[in-house]
C-alpha cells in the first residue's frame, strides 16, 4: 500500500480485542519451520504503545500477564522438522552436509545443533526438541558464530570469544541480557541453571556443542513438550523473552523446517526474499514506507514485499493490488510455498494487503498502523484471503 491509497479492510481500526503493551527488539540475523501449526505471533507495537489486532484477519492476539509480560495465543502445535539421523556415521554426516549447504549454516554449527538434538531426544524424548529451534536461536543471536567476522572452529569453539552482543529495539533501547555470551548468547542465569558439556569435560559457554546442549536443556526444562505451542513459546522465552527475539527465532525456525522437510535445495530467490523480511522484523508499519534503505523508518505491506524481492533481484509492482495482477498466481487450493506472496481483498475491486509466506501456515508482514513487521498465521476465521502469488516461479 502506498501513501496515495486509503487504508481499507486489513488496515482499518480493529474491533475491540484484548490489548497488550510490547516493546520491539532488534535482533541479529534471521529466524523454524515446522510441519504443524505453530505459535501465533506475539504482537509487536512500537515504543510500548497499546494496539489492537488488524481488522480483517485478527492476526495479532496477545494477553498481558499479571507481571506485565506478554503471552501470545497459540495454535495446536509448535515448530518441528525432519528428524535428524539418530546414529553417528555417514548418513548423519551426509544429512548435516546437505542441510548446512542449503541454508547457509556453517557445517560445524549444523553438526552442533543436530548432535544436541539427538542427545536430548535420547535423554528427554517427551520434549520433542527440533534442530530448527536451536538453529533459529543460533542464527538470531550470532549468525551461527559468525558475528563480528568470527567462526566456529573444528573443535566447536568460537574463533574469538563472543561477549554480549547488543540487542536493541528500533527506538534504540538496549534489551540484550547483560552478561550473555558465546555463540548462543546464553544469559548467566541460563548458563548457571543448565550448563552441560557435550564431551563430558568442563562446560564452555564459547563451545557451540556445549552451548547448544545447554540451550536445549533450558528449552526442555519443567517437562515441556516443544510440539505444543505454549510450551515452545515458554521454552524459547526462557532463553530470551524479548518479543522481537521470539518473532525472529520463530520465523527462522519455520524457514529452516520448511526446507528441511522438503529435502531439497530451496528456491534461492525465495529464500533471499524471506531472509530479508526476517531481518526487518521489528521495524514499524509506515504508510507508504519503503524501509530504512530509502530514508523511511519502516514499511507498509507492499513496501516490505517489494524490498524483499528487490534483494533477490526480482522487481515487483509497488502496491498489493498491482502485485496480485502481475505475478504468477498459485492455483486455488494449492498450498503456498516458501516466499510466495499472500494476498487479501477482492481481486475484482481491490487487493488491500500482502505478506510473504515462510512455511508452516505462517507469514511475515507489516500488518497495520501501530504495529511492526512481524510473524503470524496467514489464515484466520473470517479473513478475506484472495490467494497466493509466486514471484520466484
Amino acid at each position: 500500500m502506498t501513501s496515495g491509497e486509503e487504508p481499507t479492510a486489513h488496515h482499518a481500526a480493529a474491533p475491540p480485542r484484548r490489548r497488550s503493551r510490547l516493546k520491539l527488539a532488534l535482533g541479529l540475523g534471521s529466524a523454524a519451520v515446522v510441519a504443524a501449526a505453530v505459535v501465533t505471533a506475539v504482537q509487536l507495537a512500537p515504543s510500548g504503545e497499546d494496539v489492537t489486532a488488524s481488522a480483517s484477519t485478527g492476526h495479532a492476539r496477545a494477553t498481558t500477564t499479571p507481571t506485565g509480560a506478554t503471552s501470545p495465543a497459540a495454535t495446536s502445535a509448535a515448530p518441528r522438522a525432519t528428524r535428524v539421523p539418530q546414529q553417528p556415521g555417514p548418513r548423519f554426516e551426509a544429512w548435516v552436509d546437505d542441510v548446512a549447504r542449503w541454508l547457509d549454516i556453517p557445517r560445524r554449527a549444523m553438526h552442533a545443533y543436530a548432535a544436541a538434538t539427538v542427545r536430548l531426544g535420547q535423554e528427554q524424548p517427551d520434549c520433542n526438541l527440533s534442530w530448527v529451534t536451536l538453529a533459529g536461536i543460533g542464527k538470531t543471536t550470532t549468525d551461527h558464530g559468525r558475528a563480528a567476522g568470527g567462526h566456529i572452529t573444528p573443535a566447536g569453539t568460537a574463533s574469538t570469544p563472543i561477549g554480549t552482543i547488543e540487542l536493541r529495539d528500533f527506538s534504540g533501547e538496549l534489551i540484550s541480557v547483560p552478561g550473555s555470551a558465546g555463540p548462543m548468547q546464553l544469559s548467566p542465569a541460563v548458563w548457571r541453571g543448565w550448563q552441560a558439556s557435550a564431551s563430558g569435560g568442563t562446560p564452555d559457554i564459547q563451545n557451540l556443542d556445549d552451548a547448544a546442549l545447554t540451550a536445549g536443556r533450558a528449552l526442555c526444562a519443567d517437562g515441556r513438550d516443544l510440539d505444543r505451542g505454549d510450551d515452545w513459546l515458554a521454552g524459547v522465552s526462557a532463553v530470551h523473552d524479548a518479543p522481537l527475539f521470539l518473532h525472529r527465532v520463530l520465523a527462522t525456525a519455520n524457514v529452516y523446517g520448511t526446507v528441511g522437510m522438503e529435502g531439497k535445495p530451496p528456491n534461492r530467490a525465495a529464500l533471499t526474499a524471506v531472509s530479508f523480511a526476517i531481518d526487518k522484523i521489528g521495524l514499524p508499519y509506515v504508510w507508504g514506507g519503503n524501509g530504512q534503505e530509502k530514508g523511511d523508518a519502516g514499511f507498509d505491506c507492499s513496501g516490505l514485499t517489494t524490498a524483499a524481492y528487490a534483494a533477490a533481484g526480482i522487481t515487483l509492482q509497488r502496491t498489493a493490488h498491482w502485485q496480485y495482477t502481475s505475478v504468477p498466481l498459485v492455483p486455488a487450493g494449492e498450498e503456498p510455498r516458501l516466499g510466495d506472496l499472500i494476498f487479501y481483498g477482492d481481486p475484482d475491486t481491490k487487493i488491500h494487503h500482502v505478506g510473504i509466506y515462510i512455511g508452516n501456515q505462517q507469514m511475515i508482514d507489516a500488518p497495520t498502523f501501530g504495529q511492526a513487521v512481524q510473524v503470524h498465521n496467514y489464515r484466520e476465521p473470517g479473513d478475506d484471503y484472495a490467494g497466493a502469488g509466486r514471484p520466484a516461479a
